[in-house]
């Protein structure tokens, strides 16, 4: 059965009109068996041809006989057809709006850039630091760095994942995800059957298909403008606080998972508190306070879309 479920599926997915080919070759067979005569007034003998290829018909003296007459059947009334599977074609529907974003989400992406400025601007870092130290001071002030890094992360992968989860619309990306699929599933089909003329008109649609990337784009990117509007501000406190003399980073002894102690001042370097030797490049470029706050937010974000069931992901199944 699976077999003759994935030879119909290749035909019909190759060409919309196997289907009533098929259908018409099991109304006319009796006892399984059919020839071409009885089917001529509404199959041609190229289509006839591509059935008896796919091995779906049995020649049997001067007639043929339907292989699998029962598995046929089935496959075509589970739905098979251009853009579908076997046991079931997709139930995704085209999305009925479009992929704009609203004003709110362009000022949001206008902001995000603008504060980008911060990591390479001293003004704009200390600006920006400065207002940030207004609510977040008190962290620094109560508890060592690495534990303000560590709630810092926490707190930025909660609205992170709540936002992915109310911005996103998985619905609409499943569904380009999965026209895509079914695209190159068709193609395969096609390749195998041969069929120039549905190759032809598969690329058409592919080409026309590659315009709708960009809807996946724009629906994979909104929720990330409101992300980085919101953590780049966390962040570039977090940088401010480090690489201001006048800061006091809470000095404290932290050992962190294959790489060890970091609260020693850098051999050679003037002018550092102790504290300091977050800045030590850990992983090539990167410096330790990063890697530190890049390993507990993604493990947060894990924690935090298990524990609330949140799916961020597009679902094709």
């Amino acid at each position: 059965m699976a077999q003759t479920a994935e030879k119909v599926e290749a035909l019909v997915q190759s060409d919309g009109r196997m289907e009533d080919v098929l259908r018409t070759v099991l109304e006319r067979a009796e006892d399984g068996a059919v020839s071409f005569a009885d089917v001529k007034d509404e199959v041609d003998s190229g289509q006839w041809g591509r059935v008896i290829e796919k091995g779906l018909l049995v020649e049997d003296g001067d007639e043929y006989v339907v292989r699998d007459p029962t598995g046929v059947r089935e496959a075509l009334e589970n739905g098979v057809g251009p853009g579908s599977t076997v046991g079931g074609g997709s139930d995704l529907e085209p999305p009925d709006d479009d992929s704009s974003w609203s004003t709110y989400d362009k000022a949001a992406a206008l902001g995000a850039v603008g504060l980008f400025a911060g990591y390479s601007i001293t003004p704009v870092r200390n600006v920006i630091g400065g207002v940030m130290d207004i609510g977040l001071g008190f962290l620094d002030a109560t508890l060592p760095f690495y534990v303000v890094i560590l709630i810092l992360a926490l707190f930025t992968g909660l609205y992170s994942t709540l936002l992915q989860a109310n911005l996103m619309n998985t619905e609409k990306m499943a569904y380009y995800q999965q026209k895509m699929k079914d695209l190159q599933d068709r193609r395969k089909a096609a390749q195998e059957a041969d069929d120039e003329e549905a190759l032809d008109k598969i690329q058409e649609e592919q080409m026309e298909a590659m315009g709708e990337n960009l809807g996946m784009f724009k629906e994979q990117f909104r929720p990330m403008v409101w992300i980085m509007l919101l953590t780049i501000p966390v962040f570039l406190w977090m940088y401010w606080m480090i690489l201001s003399p006048e800061q006091a980073v809470t000095p404290a002894q932290i050992t962190m998972p294959l790489i060890g102690e970091l609260n020693a001042v850098p051999d050679g370097v003037q002018g550092l508190k102790p504290d300091q030797g977050w800045r030590t490049q850990v992983i090539g470029p990167l410096e330790a306070w990063i890697v530190w706050y890049f390993v507990c937010s993604m493990g947060f974000n894990q924690i935090i879309r298990k524990a609330l069931d949140i799916q961020t992901t597009p679902n094709t199944s």
